[in-house]
């Protein structure tokens, strides 16, 4: 399934940037048109695992997920259980002498109606999630 990368530079120290993008507790609050609905399940250290509803284009994913915090260098999540089980998507924040470039890996794994039903439209999962990104760097930004 795809796997693609995004990449952007934001002009906030990295530290701002990380605490935004590891900020899944208040993802529906921040970005509910993306998130619906976020539930905490457990957090120990840095590791916690979350069930998310994830809205990525005009579908709607029921995720189990585990997300991993490395202050300020990364945060990854791992899709533990639901319609994208396997999926990872790493975050990686590198400081730079006028802000951030973030970059985005995704191994995006879709199963059942909604891998026949984007079959032949590859692209769209790597623009849906760049629109959440452009999301998250406005809320940055103001």
């Amino acid at each position: 399934m795809p796997k693609f990368s995004l990449e952007r530079i934001v002009n906030t120290k990295r530290e701002i940037v990380f605490e935004t993008f590891s900020n899944f507790e208040n993802y529906s609050k921040l970005l509910p048109q993306h998130f619906p609905s976020i539930r905490v399940r457990s957090i120990r250290n840095n590791a916690s695992v979350v069930e998310e509803y994830l809205n990525l284009g005009d579908e709607e994913f029921l995720i189990m997920t585990k997300h991993v915090s490395n202050f300020p260098e990364s945060h990854d999540v791992f899709v533990i259980g639901g319609d994208a089980k396997g999926s990872v998507f790493k975050e990686k924040f590198l400081e730079l002498d006028m802000g951030t470039k973030i970059i985005v890996e995704v191994d995006l794994k879709i199963k059942g109606k909604l891998k026949i039903s984007r079959l032949f439209r590859k692209d769209t999962f790597e623009r849906d999630y760049g629109k959440i990104l452009d999301d998250f760097l406005k809320i940055i930004e103001n």
